[in-house]
């Protein structure tokens, strides 16, 4: 069975939600799955997470809602597994700031719960220091230069995600060059990086500093 941290790089395309989610909630077995969603101040899609995790096998699923008014995070001791969900990326890092998973349950990330797992962050930004542009100014997240927050420490290395749909790969080989961050995977939609493998309908990037500067990219598809 696939180990995680289950990392997602996001997507709604059926074939890819499913490829995507059905490893971590085999690894969760039976019981309640928590899923931790963050409300920016228009609700939360609740039946959006539920469908995905039922769809891929989950007897059941419990979505706990975050948001600035109600910073408290629940507790989901107990919990089969946690599911970090998607949506404003430095939104989650603010409200998850300090928080860990319990112990010795299965974690999932997507989207922006992929990138709040790594020990330092990429919550957003499209551009350098000075003013160079890494990847498209939509995907910045409401940033502008490339900012780093501290994550959950789940894993050693920086995720970013929506890497083929967002351009977002340039902003990770930024990071790891100027040293940001010590490494990374960039994740296209569809895709799943668990246990060092990548899996799902996409592809992923990792990105690693190079001895002399800059960064070395190496594209892994699904397996």
């Amino acid at each position: 069975m696939t180990s995680g941290p289950f990392l997602i790089g996001g997507g709604r395309e059926p074939g890819g939600v499913l490829a995507t989610h059905r490893p971590f909630v085999a690894a969760c077995g039976a019981g309640t799955i928590a899923v931790l969603a963050a409300d920016e101040g228009d609700g939360v899609d609740e039946e959006r997470w539920r469908a995905a995790l039922t769809g891929a096998g989950a007897s059941a699923v419990r979505v706990c809602v975050l948001s600035r008014a109600r910073p408290t995070i629940p507790d989901v001791a107990g919990a089969a597994g946690v599911y970090v969900a998607g949506g404003p990326t430095p939104l989650y890092a603010a409200l998850l700031d300090g928080w860990r998973p319990p112990p010795g349950i299965p974690y999932a990330g997507f989207s922006a719960g992929a990138a709040v797992a790594a020990a330092r962050a990429i919550v957003g930004g499209w551009r350098a220091p000075g003013g160079e542009g890494v990847c498209p100014q939509d995907a910045g997240e409401g940033l502008d230069d490339v900012t780093i927050a501290r994550g959950l420490g789940l894993v050693p290395f920086a995720v970013d995600v929506h890497a083929g749909q967002w351009g977002t790969l340039g902003r990770l080989v930024h990071a790891v060059g100027s040293g940001l961050v010590p490494a990374g995977w960039a994740l296209d939609e569809g895709t799943l990086l668990a246990g060092g493998e990548v899996h799902g309908t996409g592809a992923a990037w990792h990105v690693a500093a190079r001895p002399g500067g800059g960064a070395a990219v190496r594209r892994v598809t699904a397996c």
